[in-house]
């Protein structure tokens, strides 16, 4: 086969050489996809440019894993992640993964092969409006209508995924305009004078911010994603230390503030550590920096920090007062917010939060997180702990339900380390994402936490580690349930477990790992625990790990549906906490009732 020099190809081209140039001038190296015909013209660039050692293509074996790679490879670069798929079925696999990533606000640009522009609305095969399909869950989308528009709706997709609050953009590509020759210019310049996010804050809230920090006796510092996002990760760690503010994060916070350090609460919320939703019920100011009081952490909204006057800072004017009313709003980008912030303040101790950490720190005593252990089975919670020991410098991803709480609450990382779908919760989502991942960072241990119900969501994907060499290792949390579901129906339903319970037809995932050409490892037994992860972790290829473990074990703390979050079950018998009053009469109460 033939392959075309890019001279060559540039002199008179196609519209799908454009897509591809266009992409490549955009910096992107990595492209996963599903071919199919729409979107063969693009296929056969992406053939050539793959040739001329341009971008590297990673066939996946369903469109879904496409999309979900795609976001853990931008979750752990911070670049735009790209994808591909033709029409019809192709496209409308994407959607739950398109989904995914406007939740979490990922910068996606996802491209999509349509029947020719002729025979859309004519019913044609494999023809679906992916445009319209999709419009609620895009941060933009495009239809490309005529290929001297191909650059330029390449670059600006590019500039509005990845700025502002990200999110996915989608370009759809009828397959006779990616098969026109045109004479093609790839300069181009980006005009959207509708499209201007707000980076810097307003210094007036900016200085009545610091006021309140300075005045506050029970401040908590609350970081969501929109920190991660913003790499503010340094800005937050000064801020904390100079005025001494607990720091807590939410799911998708995770990483913004080291967890190892004094002033780190851990994850506040539904599943959050005790000490977190109670500092968040008692502080008498709140920092919320690029975080949207999603009811996963607040619990009941109108008692979500009772006593607390708020500060919210983040990048997207429509999430700030969406659901709490802040005392400050800031709008801007969270990183140059904080770095004004910062300018504007001297190194200074707070010493007014003295007796807050005082409390804080009867509540760690208190309430810790447990590993609990048990003679002969494994418990899950001693299955995620142990990785987190062996590979603490590891990108951890994670698929959705107990195993996922468990792994937020044990597992401490660094910014961008924490890969998982918090907004919309998706099974499957795990191993693609673990699989972007390590394309984007080759030379970092990646380990994916999933449940034996959550991996064969998308377990096909063993083939695309098989045929890359993909070096992840999958690690399932193995208790023969959809756990979270089986939590609720113990707790909610009467123990009426409908259809939650995965033994019945359970693959031997050793045998099926190894049929895909991957190592495939069963643990049983607690006393082989150490010795397998590091086993595991050792070996020089993807792994595909089935820990047994014990069968009903319970994801707490909980905050059950309709409470606030000082109002959690599964928390242990106190040792000694002392009433402070300096803290809020509500968790007070519910303090003297614990005792």
């Amino acid at each position: 086969m033939k392959v075309r020099s890019l001279e060559e190809a540039t002199l008179r081209t196609t519209g799908a050489f454009a897509l591809i140039d266009s992409v490549r001038r955009q910096g992107v190296k990595h492209i996963f996809g599903y071919p199919g015909g729409a979107i063969l013209p693009v296929y056969d660039e992406i053939y050539q440019a793959e040739a001329r050692g341009e971008i590297k293509h990673y066939l996946v074996r369903h469109e879904q894993g496409a999309v979900h790679a795609a976001d853990g490879y931008a979750r752990a670069t911070g670049q735009v992640g790209v994808c591909a798929a033709t029409s019809g079925p192709g496209a409308t696999n994407l959607v739950t993964g398109i989904a995914t990533a406007q939740m979490d606000s990922i910068p996606l640009v996802v491209i999509t092969g349509q029947v020719p522009s002729y025979a859309i609305g004519t019913d044609a095969f494999q023809e679906t409006d992916i445009w319209g399909i999709t419009l609620p869950i895009v941060k933009h989308s495009y239809v490309i209508r005529k290929p001297e528009d191909i650059a330029r709706i390449v670059a600006e997709a590019f500039y509005i995924a990845g700025t502002g609050r990200p999110g996915p953009v989608l370009v759809d590509i009828p397959k006779d305009i990616a098969q026109q020759e045109f004479d093609y210019n790839p300069d181009v310049q980006i005009d959207l004078p509708g499209y201007q996010p707000k980076v810097k804050g307003h210094l007036h809230q900016i200085a009545a911010a610091i006021a309140l920090i300075r005045e506050s006796k029970r401040p908590l510092l609350y970081a969501g994603g929109g920190a991660v996002l913003a790499d503010a990760h340094a800005e937050i760690a000064e801020l904390a230390k100079r005025f001494q503010l607990p720091v807590t994060t939410t799911l998708m916070g995770k990483g913004a503030y080291d967890e190892n350090n004094y002033l780190s609460v851990g994850m506040l919320g539904m599943h959050g550590t005790a000490y977190a939703n109670f500092a968040v019920q008692g502080c008498d100011l709140l920092i919320a920096i690029g975080a949207r009081f999603d009811d996963r952490v607040t619990g009941r909204l109108d008692k979500f920090a009772p006593d607390a006057k708020v500060i919210h800072i983040d990048i997207d004017p429509a999430e700030v007062g969406k659901n709490r009313k802040p005392d400050v709003p800031i709008v801007g980008d969270v990183k140059e917010v904080l770095q004004a912030m910062l300018e504007a303040t001297s190194y200074e101790e707070n010493i007014q939060t003295k007796d807050w950490f005082v409390q804080i720190d009867h509540w760690k005593e208190d309430y810790p997180l447990e590993v609990p252990t048990y003679d002969n089975v494994l418990s899950p919670q001693q299955v995620i702990y142990e990785f987190g020991r062996q590979a603490p410098n590891a990108c951890f991803t994670t698929d959705v339900g107990q195993h996922q709480m468990w792994a937020a609450q044990l597992i401490k990382t660094a910014p961008r380390k924490w890969i998982s779908s918090a907004g919309l919760g998706t099974m499957g989502y795990g191993m693609p994402a673990a699989m972007g991942a390590k394309v984007a960072l080759p030379e970092e241990q990646v380990i994916c936490i999933s449940g034996d119900a959550s991996i064969q969501m998308n377990i096909q994907e063993l083939g695309t580690l098989a045929q890359y060499g993909i070096k992840v290792k999958v690690i399932v949390v193995n208790n023969g349930w959809q756990g979270m579901v089986r939590q609720w129906q113990e707790s909610f339903y009467d123990e009426r477990y409908s259809s939650s319970n995965m033994e019945v037809g359970m693959p031997d995932f050793v045998k099926l790992a190894e049929a895909f050409g991957i190592r495939g490892v069963k643990v049983i037994e607690p006393s082989d625990l150490q010795s397998a992860v590091a086993e595991i972790l050792a070996y020089d290829g993807p792994v595909f790990a089935d820990f047994r473990v014990k069968r009903d074990e319970n994801c707490y703390p909980m905050v059950p549906p309709g409470a606030s979050n000082a109002e959690m079950v599964g928390l242990q018998t106190p040792k000694s906490s002392p009433i402070n009053p300096k803290i809020s009469e509500p968790v007070a109460q519910l303090e003297r009732a614990l005792v």
